[in-house]
């Protein structure tokens, strides 16, 4: 039996939540991301994509691009949450599904011909019905594999719904450009540039041994069978983060142990939360740190017992710092929780007390957002009052 795979992907996914959410954003150019000059976009709407606004471009770029733009810090458990209904919503419709990042996922959706009288129509009905749950719209993509689902989902976005069938992948794709292809990025482009293949359709023409010589014997056999629309892998329903983490990338160099404590609290603070928002400790802590020219260093510690609460995570990831001996110049800090155990499971040293007021604060955060309520070292000083 032929399979069929549904790839859902969320339009603008970042952006979108605050248009939903604010009704006069709507329309308008909202860029969310980081927003120091060092910061980096995470997500545009498609009023500020107009202006050449892109995810990943430098924040100060999509500033002199799109200078009426609204601007704004993610709000990410927000984001989580609608997540979680997108994601509820899924289940609906297939057992298997493979969460690729917040906002997008494969649905294998071989056998549900009882669901409805075809893919496409299960497909119209899986993005009314996100419609209506969350007022955010998605982009799907059919298709007998992952990868001409993935593909077919972006074909048409915004709003999009396009099919790909076994029988047409070929003239389907023949058009396209090389870096639509999976594992084609800038330097592979121009190998293949330089060998005169420029759209899928030339990689399909090509001699195999030919392009290994340019490229490696695996990655040639790789995009060789992707033009042709082939793609074995499965859907695995099982994929789990295996990490949660923030790093954060300074304004300006920090230049003293207590301003490097300072952003490590806030760090652990926001993982600590993520942690517990995602209903797991972790027994790995990673600390990650970048100095202004640009050698990194990253160190972990496993604990005796695993964690979801802010000052182990703080206090471990002190430790490596003060251990690397980096005193000042630090453009970046990131901590990251890793190993991952159910944060319900059983302990001899369970604090109750500390679960309860963690309890209470994360009902805060759920409510009002991450930065309702934080720690009193991270409280801004008021010059007025000194």
């Amino acid at each position: 039996m032929e399979r069929t795979i549904l790839h859902v992907d969320m339009d603008a996914f970042f952006a979108a939540v605050e248009q939903r959410d604010h009704p006069e954003y709507r329309g308008k150019p909202v860029i969310v991301g980081g927003l120091s000059p060092r910061g980096v976009v995470s997500t545009a709407s498609y009023e500020a994509r107009k202006s050449g606004v892109r995810s990943a471009m430098p924040m100060e770029t999509a500033r002199r691009r799109c200078p009426d733009g609204i601007f704004l810090q993610g709000d990410y458990p927000r984001y989580a949450a609608a997540s979680a209904e997108i994601f509820a919503i899924f289940s609906r419709y297939s057992p298997l599904v493979e969460p690729l990042s917040i906002d997008e996922a494969f649905l294998d959706i071989t056998g549900m011909e009882l669901l409805a009288p075809s893919p496409r129509i299960l497909a119209q009905r899986l993005k009314a019905e996100i419609l209506e749950k969350t007022q955010l719209v998605a982009s799907v993509g059919i298709a007998p594999n992952k990868f001409l689902a993935k593909l077919a989902s972006d074909l048409e976005k915004p709003d999009g719904l396009v099919e790909i069938r076994a029988e047409e992948a070929l003239c389907r794709l023949a058009p396209l450009p090389v870096r639509r292809l999976w594992g084609v990025g800038e330097r592979t482009e121009e190998k293949l540039a330089a060998l005169g293949l420029n759209t899928i359709g030339d990689v399909q023409q090509a001699d195999e041994k030919k392009l290994a010589r340019a490229i490696g014997a695996r990655a040639a056999h790789g995009l060789k069978e992707l033009s042709c629309g082939r793609d074995e892998r499965r859907v695995q329903p099982d994929r789990e983060a295996k990490s949660i983490g923030k790093e954060l990338t300074f304004e300006h160099d920090l230049e003293s142990v207590e301003e490097a404590e300072r952003e490590l609290l806030a760090l652990a603070e926001k993982v600590g939360w993520r942690l517990r928002l995602a209903g797991v400790a972790a027994r790995t802590i990673q600390l990650k740190l970048r100095r202004a020219d640009f050698t990194t260093f990253t160190r972990s510690r496993t604990l005796f017992e695993a964690t979801a609460h802010d000052e182990p995570i703080f206090q471990t990831a002190r430790e490596m710092f003060h251990e690397l001996g980096v005193r000042r110049g630090i453009r970046l800090l990131g901590i990251t929780g890793e190993n991952f155990e159910p944060s319900a499971m059983p302990s001899l040293f369970r604090d109750e007390k500390k679960e309860r007021l963690y309890g209470a604060i994360d009902a805060l955060k759920k409510r009002f957002g991450e930065n309702i309520i934080t720690k009193a070292p991270l409280v801004p000083k008021n010059p007025e009052k000194e």
